[in-house]
């Protein structure tokens, strides 16, 4: 039971509630206010021809049922060893979806399709061809999808997808970069509708310990797309809706501010001052939102991480999202 107080042995463990109180009481009451605060406003209106986007991510050499819809992405992670054979393996799985469109990036345990870890696998998986056939492959790249509605119309959708991650392993790892480096900024395309990365954005989904990247939250603030699919960090699965607004950028400094500990949270008047912030623009955002009908931009953030925890079991419910 006491164990249970304590940090978990990795940073990529889901810790224990009391673990992250007492690690940093005051970032905990500011993620407990900005979640409230955000649940009470209303979500992103989808269109009068929605189009419905099954995500997944991180699912290493495993299958497993997934829903139908008009759009299947995956986030990253397909194998384990990252040899032409797992790949190929997890590729002609998605092949096999009836999905219309299917898009795919690399996770950091996609070694072979990054030549800077390739050479790392043993000689005999350095070299082959990857039959990709209706799955498109993004790697710092984009694509635009005309996807049939109804009444015989077709809506475009730009989707950009590109997979580095902040460094968390060794040379056998794929598109990694320094933690702390900018290796985002003015990289992704304006015009986008979808980003598909494998890093989540830091402090989104990325666990109390923060291990997504902040130079690709502010790409995403820039950039503003209808939905932001990752995945890496698979305790972090699930969704949520972002606004970009006061409230929002104020809860995004205060994690920074806070997380230090209880003796820098307690003399922390940055901490203080951004969490008065993420009440008052919330508490705004939610009277603009419900009373007065005022719209702000909106994004659907989604870690589609199909691995539970480090089990290496899927588990973690599909997400669908409709924009």
């Amino acid at each position: 039971m006491f164990s249970s107080l304590h940090a978990p042995a990795s940073p990529f463990d889901p810790p224990s509630t009391i673990s992250v109180i007492l690690s940093s009481p005051l970032r905990f009451l500011l993620r407990l206010t900005h979640r409230i605060l955000t649940s009470l406003r209303s979500s992103p209106t989808p269109s009068a021809h929605p189009i419905r986007i099954v995500c997944i991510s991180d699912t290493h050499t495993l299958t497993q049922p997934i829903p139908d819809g008009d759009i299947l992405i995956h986030a990253g992670d397909l194998t384990n060893a990252g040899t032409v054979a797992e790949l190929q393996s997890q590729i002609n799985w998605l092949r096999s979806l009836p999905h219309a469109h299917k898009i795919a990036i690399a996770g950091n345990h996609d070694t072979y399709l990054d030549p800077r870890s390739r050479g790392t696998l043993a000689p005999g998986d350095r070299e082959g061809e990857l039959e990709w056939g209706d799955v498109t492959y993004l790697q710092y790249s984009s694509t635009i999808l005309r996807v049939a509605i109804g009444g015989g119309g077709v809506r475009m959708l730009n989707v950009y997808g590109a997979p580095p991650i902040p460094a968390c392993g060794g040379p056998e790892f794929a598109f990694q970069y320094p933690c702390g480096r900018d290796a985002w900024s003015d990289t992704v395309p304006a015009d986008i509708d979808i980003l598909v990365t494998h890093t989540p954005p830091k402090y989104h989904l990325d666990l109390p310990a923060s291990l997504g990247c902040e130079w690709l939250l502010r790409e995403v603030r820039r950039v503003q797309p209808a939905l932001h699919v990752f995945g890496h960090v698979h305790a972090g699965a699930g969704r949520e809706v972002v606004w970009w607004d006061e409230e929002q950028s104020a809860f995004e400094r205060g994690c920074a501010a806070f997380g230090h500990g209880w003796l820098w949270d307690l003399v922390s008047v940055k901490g203080y001052i951004e969490l008065l912030r993420v009440v008052i623009f919330g508490i705004s955002g939610i009277v603009w939102h419900r009373v007065w009908g005022g719209e702000v931009r909106g994004c659907v953030l989604v870690n589609a991480a199909l691995t539970v925890n480090n089990t290496g079991k899927l588990g973690n419910e599909v997400q669908v999202v409709e924009i």
